[in-house]
């Protein structure tokens, strides 16, 4: 397929959250695209499978985990890598989460150097 960038998909309705994603990532080469809600995101995730998925708990319309275990049992996104992203630290949303699959938990406030680096980490090797 060439050198197409990768893509990340951020999920969140908080505007601090979406400019620091945007700010964070925005000399690394990656395409962002960001969605306020499940429903939108989901109209681009039924047929598209980014390289990596930031999705929040807490979200207007869905919670995010909600929105997982929708993902989850489509065969795009069983191996999709997502990290899920809350303002709150349960034990319980952490537990939900692995079983879910997820490849990381951050806890809303995050460093911009955090996003940059769980980024890089995640799509190192995606580029193809």
């Amino acid at each position: 397929m060439g050198t197409e960038a990768p893509t990340v998909v951020l999920v969140d309705n908080s505007p601090a959250i979406k400019k620091l994603f945007q700010r964070s990532i925005k000399d690394l080469g990656i395409e962002l695209k960001i969605f306020d809600t499940a429903a939108d995101s989901w109209n681009y995730l039924k047929d598209n499978q980014p390289d990596l998925l930031f999705l929040s708990i807490i979200l207007p319309d869905k919670n995010g985990l909600s929105l997982l275990k929708d993902l989850r049992k489509h065969t795009l996104h069983q191996n999709t890598s997502v990290i899920m992203v809350s303002s709150k630290d349960y034990a319980q949303d952490k537990l939900d989460a692995v079983e879910l699959g997820v490849v990381d938990f951050i806890t809303k406030p995050m460093p911009i150097q955090m996003i940059t680096d769980v980024v890089i980490k995640y799509t190192a090797n995606t580029s193809n």
